[in-house]
């Protein structure tokens, strides 16, 4: 009874990204214009390749998944942060404050193991041509993709029951505008030693072994490119890379800075900074990559445009 007298885990107070007045009310209209465009670029993305069926294929599935996870990832974080800003208010209650924890986990879980599988896609579609749509099998590609939405379900939870079996006293002043685990395990003042040993464990599972495979699916590609004659052939195959590459670069550039980078060395800014490259930044810059470069996709999104325009006149 003593311990549960001693915990304050009614609601934490999530100080966001700044205590000034002003630079709230620039953050909230910069933050709500790209959580528009996050959300328009992203659905544009699934509705295009759903509605296209030239864009049936292994290499738009996934970038449909990966679509719909991003949209995901961005709502579960910063449409809290904008009501906190327009109501004044920077309290989070704790059932919500695990809720937004465990969708958080759990997409930016499936976010990194969608990037892996795309690597692949483009490994064997670079690789081993003549045998892609063997190999790129629709079962195979449902079980790319099933098995990470069940795999990343059952490690947020286990970090949820994990988190939930805490004691926090005190403080329950949050440096973060939601509610990562890391800043989390510093409030509380019991033994977090299992957990971050769990959080190890899994940022080894999560983000450093599909960063390991996609570095050895790359190191692949660029030895079966350069053995093309033309330079032309070339230039298209690397051109099919580009955008997952620049999607690679952004997401793991900020995610192992923060989970497998020493704590000696990791700060409050550095920890929400990086926390909004890969919450805010990344999802909504990921539709402009793979939209820009890529023809299909562009005719896809035109034909979606221009049925819509013909539909509404």
């Amino acid at each position: 009874m003593e311990t549960r007298n001693q915990t304050s885990a009614s609601e934490f107070i999530l100080l966001g990204l700044s205590e000034s007045p002003e630079q709230e009310t620039l953050l909230f209209a910069l933050f709500l214009c790209m959580y528009v465009v996050t959300v328009v670029g992203n659905l544009l993305i699934i509705l295009a390749i759903s509605s296209d069926s030239h864009l049936h294929i292994p290499m738009y599935f996934f970038l449909a998944n990966l679509s719909l996870v991003d949209f995901c990832l961005a709502t579960d974080t910063v449409p809290k942060m904008l009501v906190n800003i327009q109501i004044g208010s920077k309290s989070i209650s704790y059932p919500c404050c695990l809720t937004q924890m465990y969708f958080f986990h759990f997409f930016g879980i499936m976010d990194s193991v969608l990037i892996a599988v795309m690597a692949y896609d483009r490994f064997v579609a670079i690789c081993h041509p003549l045998h892609y749509t063997t190999i790129m099998s629709p079962h195979l590609c449902g079980l790319l993709v099933g098995g990470p939405w069940m795999f990343s379900c059952i490690i947020s939870l286990i970090h949820i029951l994990l988190m939930a079996r805490l004691v926090f006293c005190g403080n329950n002043e949050l440096p973060h505008f939601f509610c990562d685990l890391t800043p989390l395990l510093r409030l509380s003042c019991t033994d977090t030693s299992v957990n971050k040993i769990f959080v190890l464990i899994v940022a080894g599972m999560v983000i450093a072994t599909p960063f390991i495979c996609i570095l050895a699916s790359y190191v692949r590609i660029i030895v079966a490119i350069m053995k093309v004659p033309s330079a032309g052939g070339r230039k298209k195959a690397f051109s099919t890379c580009s955008s997952h590459l620049s999607v690679v670069a952004l997401f793991y550039g900020t995610t192992i800075g923060v989970y497998l980078c020493p704590s000696s060395v990791r700060t409050a800014v550095k920890e929400k900074a990086s926390a909004v490259m890969y919450t805010a930044v990344t999802p909504m810059l990921n539709p402009f990559i793979y939209s820009l470069r890529n023809r299909d996709l562009k005719g896809g999104l035109r034909k979606l445009v221009n049925r819509k325009i013909t539909s509404s006149s």
